[in-house]
């Protein structure tokens, strides 16, 4: 059952949500669109709002589901360490060559399960973030630091390491985005090139 568990957690994360959806409806690979990443936010630069609500939700889904499953199966494991593998799945995706997202969609719906104080500390930081500085992988890195932060001071809080973990995930996930901030290519996402990204771009007259 021990196995079973998390690689079930896994599995779920691996669905790679947006590139089905891009695929399915769009004839697209959206890992080779905008910022080539296949989540919720470049679902939206690329293909628009519908598809990026869909993606949001089913990897939002998916890391619920997956925080459920100790509830589901009667056992006493961790919801959030069953969960947190679903998100190493969703950004090392088996059913897409390794070639995940970027955690925070299914971190959310791990939380909601898990711990829904924590999820609102979280996102409430990630929104907050990104409205002061406009930078969308700011306020993904804010969600690892709120944990982090929430682990180390909450007294008798087991999850500090897993955190620790988590942030430096995060910073991983998100190397090409500072890279690119250290070079002033970092789009904001009020930037106006971003709208060039979308399929078909809105610059591009129909014949």
């Amino acid at each position: 059952m021990d196995l079973f568990i998390y690689f079930a957690a896994y599995l779920l994360g691996s669905i790679p949500t947006a590139l089905i959806i891009g695929r399915i409806f769009f004839k697209v690979d959206i890992r080779q669109h905008g910022s080539n990443n296949p989540g919720a936010t470049n679902t939206l630069r690329v293909l628009g709002k519908r598809a990026a609500i869909v993606v949001l939700l089913i990897d939002s889904g998916k890391g619920a589901l997956a925080a459920a499953l100790p509830i589901l199966l009667g056992t006493e494991h961790d919801p959030l360490a069953v969960g947190l593998i679903a998100v190493v799945g969703h950004c090392f995706p088996i059913f897409a060559g390794f070639r995940g997202g970027k955690a925070i969609a299914t971190t959310a719906g791990v939380l909601i399960v898990a711990n829904i104080w924590l999820f609102l500390i979280a996102y409430f930081a990630f929104v907050a973030v990104i409205y002061v500085t406009k930078y969308v992988y700011f306020g993904s890195l804010s969600v690892g630091v709120t944990l982090l932060i929430y682990a180390l001071f909450k007294p008798a809080n087991e999850h500090d390491f897993i955190f620790l973990l988590f942030l430096i995930l995060l910073i991983f996930l998100h190397r090409s985005n500072i890279k690119n901030h250290l070079s002033q290519n970092e789009p904001k996402i009020n930037d106006k090139r971003i709208k060039d990204d979308r399929l078909p771009p809105k610059n591009t007259k129909q014949a």
